[in-house]
């Protein structure tokens, strides 16, 4: 009897980490976190960008800005956006990471006379979740943001195994590795619609939800925030 005892959380430990992925590096993002969709002649925004790094940390890099128009819109090497006259320009957030590779960032934006500055917002993101282990996780998701709050809400489709030995959940910009995810909880929700409200986090924060194996330490799924 003994012997078993001391083998059952090898099992468990061996089917978790089956099929797992061991990959550390993710790819960069690059996102203009106040976008707007309408811009006042003579009116000015001083726009700012969100990114991560191929760890998934969010750092400050040089960025370059550039406008499609710059008599419609100029826009300065700091992101201050000016309306000059009536008219359609893009607005691009451009990171160079290396010689041969760069992500951008692009927003479309009208300028017109006498109107008031209109912020786009993101309204809700939505993904899938998968396993990346031998126990069943699937289920469509979508995050909103509601009076300050993040919701993640998942669909009737959302299933996870009861036999997983303490599976938790996080929001990350790294689905490889728990270092700097956000831990929203353990999950005692395994089959059908629930959600999980959490204050003090923006929709654009983070990129992927996170399932871990918090007893052995391993991966068992994600889902990534499109």
């Amino acid at each position: 009897m003994k012997k078993l005892i001391y083998l059952l959380p090898l099992l468990f430990l061996s089917s978790c980490i089956q099929d797992d992925i061991i990959f550390d590096t993710v790819e960069e993002t690059l996102r203009i976190t106040n976008p707007i969709d309408t811009l006042a002649v003579g009116d000015s925004i001083q726009l700012e960008i969100r990114y991560t790094n191929n760890i998934g940390e969010e750092e400050q890099p040089v960025i370059d800005w550039v406008s499609s128009a710059p008599s419609i819109i100029n826009i300065d090497p700091s992101g201050l956006a000016i309306g000059q006259m009536e008219g359609n320009a893009d607005l691009v957030a451009l990171v160079s990471i290396n010689n041969s590779k760069s992500i951008a960032d692009t927003i479309q934006v009208i300028v017109k006379e006498d109107v008031e500055t209109v912020f786009s917002e993101d309204e809700s993101r939505m993904g899938m979740i998968r396993t990346t282990s031998s126990y069943t996780l699937t289920g469509d998701f979508s995050i909103t943001q509601e009076m300050g709050d993040l919701q993640i809400s998942f669909a009737e489709n959302y299933e996870a195994s009861r036999s997983l030995p303490g599976l938790y959940l996080y929001l990350t910009n790294n689905p490889n590795s728990v270092a700097n995810a956000l831990e929203i909880g353990k999950v005692d929700t395994f089959s059908g619609a629930h959600t999980y409200v959490i204050s003090g986090i923006d929709i654009n924060d983070y990129d992927y939800l996170f399932y871990y194996c918090k007893p052995f330490q391993v991966k068992v799924g994600d889902g990534e925030i499109q």
